[in-house]
């Protein structure tokens, strides 16, 4: 039964594999494309986390009603977070692959190391 359990909190196993792909590329890899969807998809892991923290069982949304008392809301300050988040998320990516094409203009390559030797 406990198996079972463990196995409920698939987004979280699914939030922490992507997490740990993104930072590989980010870290290893020597390409500047690679290092900017291994970031892509280390922020892309971040929204899944915090989308999967606000779920609340049994909530509704925050319209206060006359005469309920005691109701469960859920809280829509993530979802807010991760729209403005995923907008600075692209607006990154777009202006990284614009600094690739200008490093690729400049020194002729996007290969970390072959930048690196040629300063």
């Amino acid at each position: 039964m406990k198996l079972f359990e463990f196995l409920g909190y698939y987004n979280y196993w699914v939030f922490a594999i992507l997490l740990m792909i993104g930072f590989y590329a980010v870290i290893a890899k020597a390409n500047l494309i690679k290092k900017l969807i291994g970031l892509s998809i280390f922020q892309s892991a971040v929204f899944l986390m915090y989308i999967s923290m606000d779920k609340v069982e049994g909530g509704t949304a925050p319209i206060i009603k006359p005469g309920v008392v005691d109701q469960l809301y859920s809280n829509p300050l993530p979802q807010v977070l991760i729209l403005t988040a995923i907008v600075v998320g692209v607006s990154t990516l777009a202006l990284g692959l614009a600094i690739v094409v200008r490093i690729k203009e400049r020194y002729g390559t996007i290969e970390e190391n072959e930048i690196l030797d040629a300063d």
